[in-house]
């Protein structure tokens, strides 16, 4: 049982370290570098947790994929959506 909970952990925040990188990228591009600096400081706060359970174990690694797959989906479809409006 533990296994699966870190599995969705690690999942989630993967997820979020992918929206904030993909946040990143929108933000840097226009040229916004306090909203980028705070998503740059979010991506080492997510993808640090990750990292640091992955890291004691390797079978989490497949979580991070997931989570980082659909965390880029996931914001892009929110910002083709919110574009579309």
């Amino acid at each position: 049982m533990e296994f699966v909970i870190k599995f969705i952990l690690v999942t989630v925040a993967m997820f979020l370290t992918d929206v904030c990188w993909t946040m990143y990228f929108v933000e840097t591009e226009k040229r916004r570098s306090i909203q980028a600096g705070l998503w740059g400081s979010a991506i080492l706060l997510f993808g640090s947790a990750v990292t640091i359970n992955y890291v004691n174990d390797h079978r989490l690694l497949a979580a991070a994929v997931l989570g980082s797959f659909l965390g880029v989906v996931a914001t892009i479809e929110y910002k083709k959506r919110k574009e579309n409006k």
